[in-house]
């Protein structure tokens, strides 16, 4: 049975109610069969009961009076024939046979495929409808619970929000807000959660290295730096141009901006792309003024025999230079030039609009943004108010689930899809939003690079995510949720497989 595909489970429904229907029919003709007979030999009692009397009383006459025959004998065992006739003819009685009823025999060793077979085998033999609609085998009051039932856990509904929960979401969204402005702020700016970020970075990639070989830094020398150095010479690539003048100065490109301008370094799916095409095809792809420009490289040999094996030996390169890259580069003076924030890249596309003194572009102004060290590490930075945030949601939504409206636990878990969770989720992030986006506005003075600078990217993302599903969650109000729905039909369907219940 195929996902998500439920005719064969609603022919196994009208199977079983065939059965359930033949077996409580041969259960009513067996109860009245039964009281037949109860009656018939209720009866029989009664006669022979009234014959010992009588037997009885003849003899007790007969005794006292000394009498062998006589006319009162006659008539006394005339009477007692007329209650012999009353005696119920027992071989008169009828027989009934009851129709066995077929067993269907499913071992649990039997593949589903078999089980199917022997089911619908049963349903030609018996000449079952299998083509009617399951809902004709409900009573009245099993579809009204079906409803309700799917009414309350499978159709989409309007949050319901008290105040409480407005306070918790708004409160931590104010708590995320201030670390992030306190303890996070611009790249460059030295603060707790940048420094940590950094530290982070540098001891990845110090223990990938060590994976690869690395023996550890000469003494003296700057850890990361020699890792950097062990990883730049271990996984070279065909599209690491650094200048202008690698790229025949087609575009202006320098050590601060070549890793977002080329689509290969970015660790996304987009990076992984690229990579794979430009190893295999000796190339390199850019982006500027918000186009793809293409080159060609010197040869360049993969690895491995196959196909599978070289794209498998392009993607660890692909990962190994990535590593050589996240911490800055091995020559540099300052913290360096990293790889950028997962599909920040993109953002070069969006070649429009006119912004400061120079009149720049939306993509220009992301790329000088990146030139300041808004790269991965300052990502993993602004991520932490973000999941602190959304942790701190979901753990006190269930805590006051649990104790405060005294609902079972395993329903309110803080993954769960509830609407007052993502209602309070969207409240939080939006207010984290809000600080953030005040804060970059005053202290940049209007500066569109600065502005960008102090601007939470993976809030916002966060946030733009929320708002998507919130619109979503508003157009299906009312409507059946049926990933849940399917869901919890595969999960009934495994259960009774698995417990062999058929």
């Amino acid at each position: 049975m195929t996902k998500n595909n439920y005719s064969e489970f609603e022919k196994l429904a009208l199977i079983h109610n065939d059965r359930i229907n033949k077996s409580q029919e041969a259960l009513v003709i067996g109860n009245h069969k039964l009281e037949e007979l109860k009656s018939i030999h209720e009866a029989t009692e009664n006669s022979l009961t009234n014959i010992d009397l009588l037997l009885n009383e003849v003899d007790s006459l007969l005794a006292q009076q000394n009498i062998v025959e006589s006319k009162t004998d006659k008539l006394i065992l005339l009477d007692m024939a007329e209650d012999l006739q009353k005696v119920p003819n027992l071989n008169n009685i009828e027989t009934y046979d009851y129709e066995k009823l077929e067993v269907i025999d499913f071992n649990t060793s039997d593949t589903i495929d078999n089980f199917f077979e022997k089911h619908f085998s049963y349903a030609k033999n018996h000449h079952i409808n299998l083509n009617q609609n399951i809902t004709s085998i409900l009573s009245y009051q099993e579809l009204q619970t079906l409803n309700k039932l799917i009414d309350e856990n499978f159709t989409y509904k309007k949050a319901q929000c008290d105040r409480y929960d407005y306070m918790i979401a708004g409160t931590i969204g104010i708590l995320g807000g201030l670390i992030d402005i306190f303890l996070v702020g611009a790249p460059n700016e030295g603060k707790l959660l940048t420094k940590w970020a950094d530290s982070t970075v540098d001891s990845s990639v110090q223990r990938f290295a060590k994976l690869f070989g690395w023996k550890g830094a000469k003494e003296g020398s700057d850890s990361t730096k020699s890792a950097i150095g062990f990883l730049e010479r271990k996984f070279k690539v065909n599209y690491d141009h650094r200048h202008g003048g690698d790229v025949d100065n087609l575009f202006k490109m320098s050590t601060l901006n070549h890793h977002i301008k080329n689509l290969a370094h970015s660790p996304d799916l987009i990076g992984l792309f690229f990579s794979i095409l430009d190893q295999f095809t000796n190339t390199a792809h850019f982006v500027d003024n918000g186009k793809i420009i293409s080159i060609n490289t010197e040869q360049f040999e993969l690895s491995g025999t196959t196909v599978i094996s070289k794209i498998f030996s392009g993607f660890i390169n692909w990962l190994g230079h990535l590593f050589s890259d996240v911490a800055g580069s091995s020559g540099s003076q300052t913290r360096g030039s990293g790889i950028p924030i997962p599909f920040y890249s993109l953002l070069q596309f969006i070649n429009i609009g006119s912004f400061g003194q120079y009149r720049q572009t939306f993509a220009t102004v992301c790329v000088q943004v990146f030139e300041k060290g808004y790269d991965l590490r300052h990502g993993l930075a602004l991520s932490i108010p973000v999941i602190i945030s959304e942790l701190l949601v979901r753990v006190l939504y269930t805590i006051k689930r649990v104790f405060y409206h005294k609902e079972n636990f395993s329903l309110s878990l803080p993954f769960s899809s509830a609407p007052e969770l993502h209602h309070m989720l969207l409240v939080t992030h939006g207010t984290l939003c809000l600080l953030d986006v005040g804060d970059a506005a005053i202290r940049s003075g209007g500066n569109m690079v600065t502005f960008l600078l102090r601007t939470n990217l993976i809030a916002w993302t966060r946030f733009s995510l929320l708002v998507i599903k919130e619109i979503n969650l508003i157009i299906r109000q009312g409507k059946i949720d049926k990933n849940s729905l399917d869901k919890y039909i595969d999960e009934e369907y495994e259960r009774l497989i698995t417990s062999n219940t058929f």
